[in-house]
């Protein structure tokens, strides 16, 4: 595992349950790691999916991410899209910012279209790791990505944008690495 690339993975859905909502944008930063130390970013790719199922939608996180018809005319569909995470992200380990979450609806999506799952077995989560590492500090209460880049002095302002929150997840974890 020292030498697997690191996919540092953020998605943005239509809700928050992958049986009813669906996945919208995946943003992903892939990371070369050397003898388990971070090497180079090697490549970044942010792919956005046409929905299909807009009416199971929560208004709510629709407002959140941004999402409008306009900037998903071009939209992949979700095969396409998941053709295309499988390719770049073979033999890496997933990383996210609660793993749960991004995990379940990407699971899906391999699910639903019967793209082969490339990467490697392991996942790691950020905010448990944030939460080993900083849980004795006192001056810490909040875990979200957002408390933590503002911890850290990490700039997002695309936050909630599936790339601009994959690299700040990846930010976030080259700062735990240092604590």
């Amino acid at each position: 595992m020292k030498n697997k690339k690191l996919a540092f993975i953020d998605t943005e859905t239509t809700g928050f349950d992958p049986e009813q909502q669906e996945m919208i944008e995946i943003g992903c930063v892939i990371v070369e790691q050397k003898d388990g130390k971070l090497g180079s970013v090697v490549d970044e790719f942010e792919l956005k999916i046409k929905p299909e199922k807009l009416e199971n939608a929560n208004p709510e996180a629709l407002s959140v991410n941004g999402y409008n018809e306009a900037e998903w005319l071009f939209a992949m569909s979700l095969e396409q899209a998941m053709q295309t995470f499988a390719e770049k992200t073979k033999d890496c380990i997933f990383v996210a910012h609660n793993v749960a979450f991004d995990w379940s609806f990407i699971q899906k999506a391999f699910s639903t279209t019967g793209v082969e799952n490339k990467l490697f077995y392991a996942k790691i989560d950020t905010i448990s790791f944030a939460y080993g590492k900083l849980h004795h500090q006192t001056d810490v209460a909040r875990y979200s990505l957002g408390a933590l880049c503002e911890r850290y002095g990490i700039t997002n302002e695309r936050a909630h944008t599936a790339l601009a929150d994959a690299r700040a997840t990846y930010e976030v974890y080259k700062k735990l690495l240092e604590e």
